[in-house]
C-alpha cells in the first residue's frame, strides 16, 4: 500500500476519525470536569458533531472507496451522516435539562451517544457485509447501555436486559447469513457478490442466506416479527435515548438495507416477496396495537414499528423512486418524531413525568403554543395533508403504484387510516378534555429551539415537497 492511498484511505474516513477521537478525547476530559459544570460536556459533543458535519459537507459530490473495498465516502452515504448528526445534536439539547432531573449528564453519557454515532457513520459507508456488522455492533453495543442508564429504574434494566438478549441473537442469525453468504460466493462485499453468482441458476442456498440477513437486519429498524423489543426498550430507557433510538439508528438500518437489498444479487433471489410480507405484518401490527396504548411512549414505541412498516414498502417499490421517498421519508420522520418527543420530554419536571396520555388532558388551556406544535407533529405523524408527513408516505405510494404493486400501495394507505386515529385521539385529549393539573414544562431555550427547529423542518418540506425529492434523489444518484 502506497502512502497516496493510504492518505486516500484517511480522508475517505475523515469524518469518522473526528468523531472517534473526539469521543476518546471527552471520556478523558470528561473526569476533570467537576460536577455542576455538565453544560461544558454537552457544547463540546455538540462541537465534536458539528466538525465532523463539515467535513461529511467537505467530502459530498465525490466517491472515495477505501480500505481495500469496505467502506465508501458517496453522496449516499453523506445524505445519512447528516441525518445521524441532526438526530445526535438535537439529542443533545433535548438532554440538557432531563439529564439533569434524572441525573445522568456525566461525560459517558455524551461520549456513548458520540460512539453510537460513530458505528451508525460508519454503517453508512459500510459496502462489506463484516464492516457493516462491525459498525452495527458499535452502535448497538452503546444504546444497550444508554438503554439501562436510569440504574435505579428497574424498567430500565428490564429493558436493557431484554435488549442485549434479543440483540445478541439477531446478531448471530445475521452472521450465520454472512458465512453462508462467503462460503457459496467466496466475497462479503456487495458489489462482488452478484458478480459471483451471475450468468448462472440461482443457487437455493443463497436465497436462505439472504432471509437470515433479512432476519438479523429487520430487528434492528424493528419489523416485525423481531419487533418484541421495541415497546420495552423505548418505555424503559431515558426518554431522549428513545428519541434518539426511534431516528438515528432506525435510519442507520435502512441505510443498510438500502445498499444490501437492492443488490443484484438479492433481486435475482426474489427476497422482495418477504421483505412485502415484512411491511404488511410489520405496518398492521404496529397501528392496531397501538390503538390500545395508554403510555404516551409505549405508544410511540408501536408507531414506530408501523412507519418502519411503511417505509419498507418504499424498499419493496425499490429502482430511483423507491430509494428517493425512503430516504425522503426517514428525513421527514427525523423531524416529526423529534419534535414529538421533545415535548414529552419537556413535561419531565420535578415528579411529572408525561409519559402517561391522559396526563395532557387539557393541555392547550395552559399552553396553547405547545399544544399547536404537538397538533403539528402528531397531524404529520398521522400523514394529514399539508404536513411533511402526508408527503412521507405520499411518495411511497407513487413508488408502489408506479412499479405496479398497487395492491400493497392500497393495504398502506388503508392502515395509514387505521394509525391516524391514535394520533387524533391525543388531539381530542389535549383540546377537548378538562385539565386535571396545573402543567409547568422544563422549557429551557435548547428545548425551545429544538422545538422549534422541528417545527420548521416539519412545516417547509410540508411546503416544498418537491425541492426536497430532488435534494434527495440527487444525494442517491448524483455520485
Amino acid at each position: 500500500m502506497t502512502a497516496v492511498a493510504l492518505l486516500q484511505w484517511v480522508l475517505a474516513s475523515v469524518p469518522e476519525i473526528i468523531v472517534v477521537t473526539g469521543a476518546c478525547i471527552l471520556l478523558i476530559v470528561g473526569e476533570l470536569v467537576r460536577k455542576g459544570r455538565d453544560e461544558l460536556l454537552l457544547w463540546a459533543s455538540v462541537a465534536i458533531v458539528l466538525l465532523a458535519a463539515v467535513a461529511t459537507l467537505m467530502l459530498a459530490g465525490e466517491i472515495r472507496p477505501a480500505y481495500a473495498g469496505m467502506f465508501i465516502s458517496d453522496s449516499f452515504a453523506v445524505f445519512f451522516k447528516l441525518v445521524f448528526y441532526l438526530a445526535t445534536v438535537l439529542t443533545f439539547f433535548l438532554s440538557r435539562k432531563y439529564a439533569e432531573i434524572e441525573g445522568i449528564g456525566r461525560s459517558e453519557y455524551y461520549v456513548l451517544l458520540l460512539f453510537a454515532l460513530l458505528g451508525m457513520m460508519i454503517m453508512a459507508s459500510a459496502i462489506d457485509l463484516l464492516s457493516i456488522y462491525v459498525g452495527l455492533e458499535l452502535m448497538v453495543l452503546c444504546t444497550y447501555v444508554l438503554t439501562g442508564f436510569l440504574r435505579k429504574e428497574r424498567r430500565s434494566n428490564e429493558a436493557a436486559l431484554k435488549y442485549v438478549i434479543l440483540g445478541a441473537v439477531s446478531t448471530a442469525i445475521f452472521l450465520y447469513g454472512v458465512s453462508l453468504i462467503y462460503g457459496l460466493t467466496g466475497t462479503t462485499q456487495l458489489d462482488r457478490m452478484a458478480e459471483a453468482v451471475s450468468g448462472g441458476p440461482l443457487d437455493p442456498a443463497l436465497l436462505l442466506a439472504v432471509v437470515f440477513i433479512v432476519a438479523g437486519l429487520v430487528f434492528k429498524i424493528g419489523a416485525v416479527p423481531f419487533h418484541m423489543w421495541v415497546p420495552d426498550v423505548y418505555e424503559g430507557a431515558p426518554t431522549t435515548i428513545t428519541a434518539f433510538m426511534s431516528v438515528a439508528p432506525k435510519a442507520a438500518g435502512f441505510a443498510v438495507i438500502l445498499r444490501v437489498f437492492l443488490n443484484p444479487l438479492v433481486e435475482a433471489s426474489n427476497a422482495w416477496i418477504i421483505v412485502a410480507a415484512i411491511a404488511v405484518a410489520t405496518m398492521a401490527l404496529g397501528s392496531f396495537v397501538a390503538l390500545v396504548q395508554d403510555n404516551f411512549k409505549r405508544l410511540l414505541a408501536y408507531s414506530s414499528i408501523a412507519h418502519a412498516g411503511f417505509a419498507i414498502f418504499g424498499v419493496v417499490a425499490g429502482g430511483q423512486d423507491g430509494i428517493a421517498s425512503v430516504m425522503l421519508y426517514l428525513l421527514i420522520y427525523a423531524f416529526m418524531n423529534l419534535g414529538i418527543f421533545g415535548a414529552v420530554i419537556m413535561m419531565r419536571n420535578g415528579d411529572f413525568s408525561g409519559e402517561v396520555i391522559d396526563d395532557y388532558a387539557g393541555f392547550a388551556k395552559f399552553h396553547p403554543g405547545l399544544a399547536l406544535l404537538m397538533l403539528l407533529y402528531l397531524f404529520s405523524l398521522a400523514g394529514i395533508p399539508p404536513t411533511a408527513g402526508f408527503f412521507a408516505k405520499f411518495y411511497v405510494l407513487v413508488a408502489l403504484v408506479e412499479r405496479g404493486f398497487v395492491a400493497l400501495a392500497v393495504i398502506a394507505a388503508l392502515l395509514s387510516v387505521i394509525a391516524a386515529y391514535f394520533y387524533i385521539r391525543i388531539v381530542m385529549v389535549i383540546y377537548m378534555r378538562e385539565p386535571e393539573r396545573t402543567f409547568d414544562p422544563a422549557l429551557t431555550p435548547l428545548v425551545r429551539a429544538t422545538l422549534a427547529f422541528t417545527a420548521v423542518g416539519t412545516i417547509g418540506i410540508g411546503l416544498f415537497p418537491a425541492w426536497f425529492l430532488r435534494l434527495v434523489q440527487q444525494a442517491a444518484f448524483g455520485g
